[in-house]
């Protein structure tokens, strides 16, 4: 089952250096299917979907790692095995020294008709994985970028709206 956020839900997330869990507000917890207890300390990665493209999950801490933000349609995977899709804006939280000391994210209802257009893509993607690993899923988002004239940021932002 996919779980649907609310239009005025925001799930937010803090974790440490390594993507352990440090913080989670209310609305994490209730859609992913979690107490806090279980989640403070865990691996982000305890929500990962085995639907989405591990690159994907590359170019994010690729990005977020050189203390760039990133936008990225994801799909969660909840404690029960159900889904949920999201808009995610992940950041590097950065001591007074400009270092980071771990991440931020912010997550909101993705647009439905994004959603349309980036399951089947990353379903694309996952069969390349099969096979051809991580590089021959960059390569199906390259091709996609190069095929529409834009950059990976153009893309989410034009799809999100």
């Amino acid at each position: 089952m996919i779980k649907e956020m609310k239009d005025e839900d925001f799930i937010v997330s803090k974790t440490d250096k390594k993507g352990k869990i440090t913080y989670v507000n209310k609305i994490f917890m209730d859609m992913a299917e979690y107490t806090e207890a279980e989640l403070l300390g865990k691996p982000h990665s305890i929500i990962r979907h085995p639907k989405m493209p591990k690159i994907v999950f590359k170019l994010l801490w690729d990005r977020i790692e050189k203390k760039e933000e990133i936008f990225a349609f994801v799909l969660n995977k909840t404690k029960n095995s159900n889904g949920y899709w999201v808009y995610a804006n992940i950041t590097a939280s950065l001591d007074e020294n400009e270092n980071i000391i771990g991440y931020y994210s912010v997550r909101r209802r993705p647009n439905p008709q994004a959603i349309k257009i980036i399951e089947p893509i990353y379903e694309k993607m996952i069969e390349a994985e099969k096979t051809g690993g991580m590089e021959a899923s960059e390569k199906i988002l390259e091709n996609l970028l190069f095929e529409k004239g834009v950059s990976y940021d153009e893309l989410v932002i034009s799809l999100q709206g």
